[in-house]
């Protein structure tokens, strides 16, 4: 085995980009083989897989973050990773990405050293023939119009601002798979880096919700006047905001699981009984929290709310059922 010495940061972000695709294109992997692969050591494979744990897409919420299953099995520890699909897939940049990337570019090529120049060079042509417009045409990209403010609910939502009127509107969420029909009071529309979100008061979920637009699925305006036509639109470009409907999860953790405050962003904690911690947490999905809770048991317990704790009660059951009874139902 080869090991590298002097690892350093960007050769840690280059192996965990092909570090996830290679562990989902074959489901289970040994921590050695995977080590092997990419010419490091099992400790360095190791603190990456920490480091993935942190890893995730907007909003960051637990649901959104990357799992990550180091299991010792027959001697060997294999590797297993979920959640994280979007790596494998081929990048599509953004125009506002592609033209920030192409004047980085531009800047690096002529103070660059020579063997780096040819691979900048290459990389900046490439990126100019999938733009399919030559430099100076791709440094206007920024300028276009996006899919987004073309979409067909931009017109309904825009209407709805001018009027005041609600809107009943179809939302995909993903982290549930799921689509849900809700009426709104829409306040105004934001672009937050290249998503567009509607930020309004959701009658279904009785509180402010930032809905991102591309996950408007349909959107119709109402007769009905906003509940309070003064309201203001909120700033959501200065902090942190979700596009999800959320539930506050409250767990009560032993020493040996309190490595989800490093992991996932705590809400809120406090001192609990004999040594535990009670942590809060924004999740997106119950069973999210289900299958948090059976990695973390014996070492975790869900305070709240009362109905997601009866539902891993439930799974717990049944789990352990399958056990007792080897998976075949006995007379």
């Amino acid at each position: 085995m080869t090991v590298q010495t002097g690892d350093t940061a960007p050769d840690q972000v280059a192996r965990l980009l092909a570090l996830v695709p290679y562990l989902l294109a074959r489901g289970e992997v040994r921590l050695e083989d995977a080590a092997a692969h990419f010419g490091t050591d099992a400790d360095q494979i190791e603190r990456d897989l920490r480091l993935l744990f942190m890893t995730g897409v907007s909003p960051g919420l637990p649901g959104d973050l990357i799992e990550v299953d180091l299991e010792a099995l027959e001697g060997d520890r294999i590797i297993r990773v979920d959640n994280a699909d979007y790596l494998a897939r081929p990048v599509r940049f953004s125009p506002a990405e592609a033209t920030s990337l192409v004047v980085a570019l531009r800047t690096m090529v002529d103070t660059a050293p020579a063997e780096a120049r040819e691979v900048i060079e290459r990389t900046l042509a490439k990126l100019e023939e999938a733009a399919g417009q030559d430099g100076e045409g791709l440094l206007r990209l920024h300028v276009t119009p996006t899919p987004l403010e073309s979409s067909a609910v931009v017109p309904v939502l825009e209407s709805a601002l001018a009027h005041g009127h609600q809107v009943e509107i179809t939302y995909h969420v993903p982290s549930r798979d799921q689509e849900s029909r809700r009426v709104v009071d829409p306040r105004g529309l934001a672009r937050v880096e290249d998503l567009l979100y509607l930020d309004a008061w959701c009658h279904t979920a009785g509180g402010d919700r930032a809905f991102r637009v591309d996950r408007i699925v349909a959107a119709t305006e109402l007769d009905s006047p906003v509940a309070d036509p003064g309201a203001r639109a909120r700033d959501l470009t200065g902090g942190w905001f979700t596009d999800a409907e959320t539930t506050t999860v409250t767990l009560r953790l032993a020493p040996p699981a309190r490595w989800v405050v490093e992991y996932y962003p705590v809400t809120g904690r406090r001192p609990g009984p004999d040594g535990t911690i009670d942590v809060e947490l924004e999740v997106a999905s119950e069973e999210w929290v289900k299958s948090l809770l059976l990695r973390l048991a014996p070492h975790a317990e869900l305070l709240a709310p009362a109905a997601y704790a009866e539902a891993f009660r439930t799974a717990a059951r049944a789990a352990l059922h399958l056990y007792d009874h080897d998976g075949v139902d006995s007379e």
